[in-house]
């Protein structure tokens, strides 16, 4: 399965970047939508227990890397 980068923003300003894959990334979008409270989050380098109160955003990425520089005329 293809892993997705994820970030997870906390009100207070913390961040949480996380690699899921699309079942516990569709599992947490539900949980957020129903159920605040604690929920464990299978992400790929282990687990992690969320407060879903605290949570302010889930960011995905877009994938698009971008790296370049700029030259001037």
């Amino acid at each position: 399965m293809a892993f997705q980068r994820v970030d997870i923003g906390f009100v207070g300003g913390q961040v949480l970047a996380v690699r899921l894959e699309e079942g516990p990334l569709k599992g947490l979008r539900k949980a957020l939508e129903r159920d605040p409270g604690w929920h464990d989050l299978e992400a790929d380098d282990g687990q992690v227990a969320l407060d879903l109160t605290k949570v302010a955003y889930v960011r995905l990425d877009s994938g698009e890397h971008k790296v370049g520089f700029i030259t001037e005329s």
